[in-house]
């Protein structure tokens, strides 16, 4: 077995889980079939979630647990293969998980969230568990981790399957991508402004002037992607990730 800081839930038997139920329980949320444009795979968010806590395991002494390859996903779930759980059900898949840790003793647990129609079900679902628990469960949303390489990007607003994203994809899973199919642009994001959020749309919608048609089904501007950039955004996200962990669960590292 590989030899590292860290541990995969998966490959040790359960006398060896047992010592690192007291440690930081990472749990990595990302969808393994959510449509990504024409040039990523389905699967990018849980490549990217599973990616990130295997590397974590690398680097410093956590359980990584499966990841939750299902969840709340209403925006995409018109398009080929997009598979999207109620929020209800999401909650109630993701609670189960978290209480059923703790029922075994493992007070230090972190949701590490690659979506982010995913963020307010999560927010909801720690809350109800610290209610019930008293356990404080910690949430990584990858939409604000390593924003200092930002710098490094070119494209004008995104969000989804776009310059950022198909970097990291680059750095992570060259071998899956269509470089030839992505789209010379990606859709406009609907204007916004600081602090301020709006609803969008939970459909396609028909209308080609519509803010939430997504023919592509992305948005930002992918083509501009490098590998370059990619690693540097991986090597930032992780660098955020380890200071979180290091600064929420200093005395189980």
């Amino acid at each position: 077995m590989e030899q590292r800081p860290g541990a995969i839930l998966s490959d040790l038997t359960w006398p060896e889980v047992e010592p690192w139920l007291r440690r930081v329980i990472v749990i990595p949320i990302g969808a393994a079939a959510k449509e990504h444009g024409p040039h990523l795979p389905m699967g990018t968010d849980a490549i990217v979630a599973d990616a990130l806590a295997r590397r974590l395991a690398n680097m410093m002494p956590v359980l990584v647990a499966p990841t939750i390859t299902l969840g709340y996903y209403p925006v995409f779930r018109d398009f080929a293969g997009s598979q999207h759980l109620r929020a209800e059900t999401f909650m109630a898949v993701v609670e189960d998980v978290l209480t059923g840790f703790i029922r075994q003793g493992a007070p230090h647990l972190l949701l590490l969230n690659t979506g982010v129609s995913t963020e307010a079900p999560l927010s909801l679902v720690v809350q109800k568990v610290f209610d019930d628990t008293s356990v404080r469960v910690a949430i990584a949303d990858l939409r604000g981790l390593g924003h200092s390489a930002d710098s490094l990007l070119s494209q004008k607003g995104g969000g989804h399957a776009d310059e950022r994203e198909t970097g990291l994809m680059m750095a992570l899973a060259p071998n899956l991508l269509r470089l030839d199919r992505t789209p010379a642009f990606g859709e406009p994001d609907a204007p916004s402004s600081p602090g301020f959020r709006h609803p969008i749309r939970f459909n396609t919608d028909a209308a080609a002037e519509s803010p939430d048609h997504w023919p592509t089904g992305t948005s930002g501007e992918p083509q501009l992607a490098t590998l370059a950039t990619g690693e540097a955004v991986l090597i930032a996200i992780l660098a955020d990730l380890e200071s979180g962990i290091r600064t929420l669960f200093p005395h189980c590292l």
